[in-house]
This record gives structure tokens, sequence and C-alpha cells, in this order.
């Protein structure tokens, strides 16, 4: 028995220390497994992957990491406006904000707050100055998220989301001249609330799998023929969407008729779409795990734009 055993334990060593007979008998029949209950990549996460690149954390995956590589980047560093803002503005939004009173008492941030938070650029901090913005880097905007996020996370999230996701980010890179005219000073100045619409509450937030359709068509807007779309969609925990003026709506848009050239399909788009346009619902505020941050849904059938 004992020598039985001896045996078992060499063998196991051979198994595991000889690299090429740990990879034919051991590891490929090992991940073959595995791949075959993997759930299939969707084409959304087979984009995202495609589309990217990688920094250093690609490093970590080969296994042996150059840590010479990480140690070469620049530290991130805060200017020192971006400093100031951190010392003043964010610690009297800090100030102004009591968790307690947002979550059992008031179940919003209190008025105040919103008000310094639109009057100090807090909504408006990656919108360029040339459009009344705060310019930060994405290092500061971090740190402001950070630092908010000691006090309240409603705090935190009602200043991350109009930084991260949503038109503003949208119209820096998509946007015409005359959109970004209007709409950035407005966002960065905090006239303007926005919320960007993508979670299904079939699709989660696949973007290649959201039912939400808009047909190309000609339409009656103020007095004259003009060409546009017909949009139905049904949109759930949108955060900021119970206070938003501006949304940002995703939804996979159609050509049957050619208006726009040879594609039928023409794929997933965003339109920027004001809150009180002709069709728009904003459904009644969600409570997700009884967090106070606004989130809600968002709905329109047929809604010519």
């Amino acid at each position: 028995m004992f020598d039985f055993l001896i045996l078992l334990v060499a063998a196991l060593l051979v198994l595991l220390l000889v690299r090429p007979l740990r990879r034919t008998l051991l590891t490929r029949p090992i991940f073959a497994a595995y791949r075959k209950v993997l759930p299939q990549m969707s084409d959304t996460e087979r984009e995202a992957l495609e589309a990217g690149t990688v920094w250093w954390e690609g490093e970590l995956f080969r296994g042996n990491p150059d840590w010479r590589k990480l140690q070469g980047y620049p530290v991130p560093r805060l200017t020192p406006e971006e400093q100031a803002f951190l010392d003043h503005e964010v610690e009297e939004a800090c100030r102004l904000v009591d968790d307690w009173q947002v979550t059992h008492e008031l179940q919003d941030l209190p008025a105040e707050a919103w008000r310094y938070l639109k009057d100090k650029g807090f909504l408006g901090m990656i919108i360029p100055k040339r459009y009344g913005g705060l310019e930060f880097s994405a290092y500061a905007h971090s740190q402001v998220v950070t630092k908010l996020s000691t006090r309240s996370s409603a705090l935190a999230v009602s200043v991350m989301v109009p930084n991260s996701l949503g038109p503003a980010e949208l119209l820096l890179h998509y946007g015409t001249e005359a959109q970004k005219n209007h709409y950035l000073p407005r966002l960065a100045k905090g006239i303007e609330i926005p919320a960007f619409a993508l979670t299904s509450p079939w699709a989660g937030s696949d973007a290649a799998a959201i039912p939400d359709t808009g047909i190309v068509c000609k339409g009656i807007w103020q007095g004259r023929e003009v060409l546009g779309m017909r949009v139905t969609w049904d949109k759930r925990y949108i955060t900021l969407a119970p206070v938003c003026t501006l949304l940002g709506l995703a939804f996979r848009l159609y050509d049957p008729d050619g208006l726009l050239g040879n594609r039928k399909d023409i794929g997933i788009t965003c339109a920027l779409v004001p809150y009180d346009h002709p069709g728009v619902d904003t459904g009644r505020r969600h409570f997700p795990l009884n967090a106070m941050f606004m989130n809600g849904p968002t709905r329109g059938k047929d809604v010519f734009m």
C-alpha cells in the first residue's frame, strides 16, 4: 500500500512538473471542457474587445508581467486648479449632504446641494472650457467622485453619470457644431440635466440585443414635412431619468425605404431627446436596493423626432 502511494505521488509530480505532459494530459482537456460550458460571446462583447486596446493590465494575462513597464508610467497628478476644486468646492458639496437625511427623510439630495452642484460646474467636469465646462482630466473626475462617495453614494452617482455616460460625452465625439454650441454650455451650467437610456428590461445593457427601434421616415414637424424617424423604446433603471431634461436615447435604426441610402439596418445609434418632447413618457421612480440616486424608466411609442 505504501509503495502504491509513492508511485501515485510520483506520477502526479511528473504530470504537474513536466510541461509538455501537463499541457497534453491536463491543461488541454480542462480548457476544452471549460470552453463547452462558457456562454457564447455576444456581438456587443466581441465588438468591445475588437474596438479597444489594453493598458498595462494586458501584462497580467501573459503570466509573466513586466513590472518595470508599470513603474515607467508617469504618476497621474492633479493640476493646481483641480486640486483647489477638490479642496474647496468638493469639501463644501460634502458638507451640504447628510446621508442619513438623504436616505431616511428626503429620499433625494437636498435642494441646496443640487443647486450647488449645478452652479459650481460639477455636472460639466468633462466639458471643455470653451463651452463653459471645467475641462478636468479623467484622474480629477475620479478623485472628485471618490471624495463625494465617502459622504453619500447618491451624491457621487449624481455627479459621476453626467461626466461619464450620456449626452456630453456623445456630443463631444459625434455632435455637430450647432449641437455642441447649443447643448454643451447648458449641460455645463446645469441648465440641462442629462441621462443615458440604454438598459432594457429584456436585454439589460447589451446594446446589440436591445429591442428598441427607430424607423427612418418623413413626418410633419413645426408645420412642414421633414425627414426624421419614428422611435419606440421601453427603458428601465435609467440613472437621473426622473430629473433629466435631456435624454441620450440608444436604439437600433432601420431604413426600410432607403431614404438615407442602400443600408436597411443602420445599426445602433443615439438620439438627443428633450424630456418634454411629445410622446416621451418618464415613469415612476425606481428604488433599486433602496439606493437614493435618481433612477427610473422612460418609454415612448412611435415618437417622431
